[in-house]
């Protein structure tokens, strides 16, 4: 039955569904996991690294940690390429806010304005849906710290902790229990750790295959810190059980 109806992402099966946007969503839970955990003084992200090869130059640039402006950033789980098209639209509509305003977008408009053009290509003949999610962590002066996870249909929603990628099911769980409200960013960063233990299928955490950052404010101005190798290996010496 599906095969009749997921040639396009316009039809709806009989059932209500538009399974293009389905399998969309299905290849993200392939993907490396991401993290994303609400703290009292901040925001932290974490996600799995895959060294496909010992040939291959990692570089500088993070393939799964983004800043998007001074206050806002992501964290993706998906196709890279897509995750780009995206991340460089919600740059340009957070710097054109800032040009118009002077000041920075809020956190949920931004989001928004993203997932208005994720929708759009669920919509329209001759598109396909954008196969990344993302889960986006900022601040700003109305609602503080917040974070967000949006998925390719469009939607989004604010979370006080979850993951995307694989096993987010079982990462998910584990945040149930673990979570609560008063944690600090050195308890949820312990927290992070503990999630991608349980839930990653490398037997070995290092610094080479996971990335972590934080989203805190000093001084009255948020700061988007990537942690260096070295401080994720010390996080992970600290985590051991």
């Amino acid at each position: 039955m599906a095969r009749r109806y997921d040639s396009r992402t316009t039809i709806f099966s009989p059932e209500g569904r538009l399974y293009q946007v389905e399998y969309a969503m299905e290849a993200i839970s392939h993907a490396w996991a991401a993290v994303g955990i609400l703290a009292t003084d901040g925001v932290v992200l974490a996600a799995e690294k895959r060294i496909s090869s010992k040939l291959l130059d990692p570089g500088l640039k993070s393939e799964k940690m983004y800043k998007i402006d001074d206050n806002i950033a992501c964290a993706v789980a998906g196709i890279t390429a897509d995750a780009n098209i995206l991340i460089n639209y919600a740059r340009l509509c957070a710097q054109r806010y800032t040009y118009q305003y002077q000041e920075p977008q809020p956190v949920e408009q931004l989001v928004q304005g993203v997932c208005d053009l994720k929708q759009g290509y669920t919509q329209y003949g001759g598109l396909r849906p954008f196969g990344v999610s993302f889960l986006y962590a900022g601040w700003d002066k109305h609602f503080g710290f917040q974070l967000y996870h949006s998925d390719p249909s469009g939607n989004y929603a604010g979370w006080k902790g979850t993951a995307i990628g694989a096993n987010n099911s079982a990462a998910q769980s584990i945040l149930k229990q673990e979570y609560s409200d008063d944690l600090n960013v050195e308890q949820v960063l312990a927290l992070a750790v503990k999630v991608l233990r349980k839930t990653m299928d490398s037997t070995s955490l290092t610094a080479e295959n996971l990335e972590f950052a934080t989203l805190t404010v000093v001084n009255g101005k948020p700061v988007f810190h990537p942690l260096t190798a070295a401080e994720v290996t010390e996080l992970l010496r600290e985590g051991v059980p």
